[in-house]
């Protein structure tokens, strides 16, 4: 009988693990008291008798972004830093302006797959695949199409009209994070130009100009 139950005990934890993932609300929602000092896996909830409409709300994703930039892009994020309400609710947004000829940059989100739909404009976007493969996968999308980047992997999106572009990011977090491929020559504090030289077998004056050049845009 004891062997019986631990058997039964076995498959359940092994299934528990087999099903995880983040926990649904519990509640209606859980607006984001962002001043409790509270630290969490997300936000404290707010006083639901203190929530308002204004805690689910957010304009201006009818304005384009500024593409005055090197890269001829923009990202206006709305997640849960903009939209307190979106705490615990597992979903986030963003508008991407291209410039002609301006790109979204090779990047990841760690904690989201993300749902594109072109607007306006045409886009060339793709992502690549996990060692050891490592394939592209990409294609030329127009208005009105949609492409799904994989939760974690690289992927980017660029504009290879003369004529601005726009998309929709839909994203499967609250806070999804952004890691560009860049950020390993603008890390604070910096890496070692050693490491990444022996990494990336180049000069040590190459990752040291990398480092002058993508530590700028930290505060970019």
């Amino acid at each position: 009988m004891a062997s019986a139950m631990l058997i039964v005990l076995l498959i359940a934890m092994a299934s528990s693990g087999v099903l995880a993932s983040d926990p649904t609300p519990l509640q209606d929602f859980c607006v984001a008291d962002k001043a409790s000092p509270v630290l969490v896996n997300g936000f404290v909830c707010k006083n639901p008798m203190h929530v308002n409409a204004e805690d689910f709300f957010f304009s201006g994703l009818d304005k384009p972004g500024h593409t005055n930039n090197r890269l001829g892009s923009n990202v206006t994020v709305v997640d849960v830093n903009k939209i307190a309400g979106l705490n615990t609710l597992g979903i986030s947004l963003a508008r991407v302006d291209y410039a002609p000829f301006g790109i979204n940059p090779p990047h990841t989100h760690p904690r989201a797959t993300e749902i594109l739909t072109v607007i306006e404009g045409t886009l060339l976007v793709g992502f690549i695949t996990s060692n050891p493969q490592n394939r592209l996968i990409f294609k030329v999308l127009n208005a009105g199409d949609v492409f799904v980047f994989p939760q974690g992997l690289i992927h980017f999106q660029f504009n290879r009209g003369n004529k601005k572009a726009v998309a929709m990011a839909r994203l499967g977090s609250q806070n999804p994070g952004r890691i560009e491929a860049k950020d390993v020559f603008g890390s604070n504090p910096k890496i070692d130009a050693s490491v990444l030289a022996k990494a990336f077998q180049v000069d040590k004056k190459v990752i040291d100009y990398l480092q002058s050049q993508f530590g700028m845009d930290n505060n970019n």
